[in-house]
């Protein structure tokens, strides 16, 4: 099992990572929170899970542990696989998550693409207990700045797009929340942000 990489970041295109490791470019799939704090050039440690299919094998990274033991945890409830783990991580931030949870706001957890009511109540039953035996803590220095995003050359409207789609919005939603935003922010990371608070209103 491959626990983490340290690398290079080549290149980014969300929501996949190409992490140089010594000459070696893994591509790794990561959660927007993930993918907001890196940048081409930058030398970081990612938390990986491996994920081995008859068809494929998947790398899945996270700047922070923490993280990486909450989408593990997601993958042991029946009905959750690694896409839909992702699609929660990137639209909820953990604290956000463990409230939603502990509060049994299933308003709340059925914004996230994917998530209907009844996989929010099966999330609810089987996360409950299994977050307080974890203890998992409020994660810090989560912000995110325009500055911390690079994306490939494409047009930052074209690549928040394609990260919402990366989520598991349908492409009409997608372009719908974009067109809502994008007369007051002009970098892919503000859109993308504004984007996924006016779909969780």
């Amino acid at each position: 099992m491959i626990g983490c990489l340290i690398g290079e970041v080549f290149a980014l295109e969300a929501p996949t990572v190409l992490l140089n490791v010594n000459g070696v470019g893994y591509e790794i799939d990561t959660p927007l929170s993930t993918f907001c704090q890196l940048q081409k050039g930058q030398h970081v440690t990612l938390w990986t899970h491996l994920v081995v299919r008859e068809d494929a094998q998947q790398l899945y990274g996270f700047i922070d542990a923490q993280e990486k033991l909450v989408f593990r945890t997601l993958l042991k409830v029946n009905g959750v696989g690694p896409k839909m783990a992702l699609g929660i991580l990137s639209t909820l931030s953990i604290e956000l998550f463990i409230h939603t949870i502990e509060h049994d706001d299933i308003n709340t957890l059925i914004k996230v693409p994917g998530v209907g009511r009844k996989t929010a109540e099966r999330l609810m039953i089987e996360l409950r207990d299994r977050f307080k035996a974890l203890s998992v803590q409020a994660t810090t220095g989560s912000t995110v700045t325009s500055a911390q995003i690079q994306f490939s050359s494409n047009s930052p409207i074209a690549e928040a797009e394609a990260a919402l789609q990366s989520l598991g919005y349908k492409p009409i939603e997608a372009q719908k929340a974009i067109a809502a935003v994008k007369a007051d922010y002009t970098e892919a990371a503000d859109l993308i942000r504004a984007a996924l608070k006016s779909m969780m209103k």
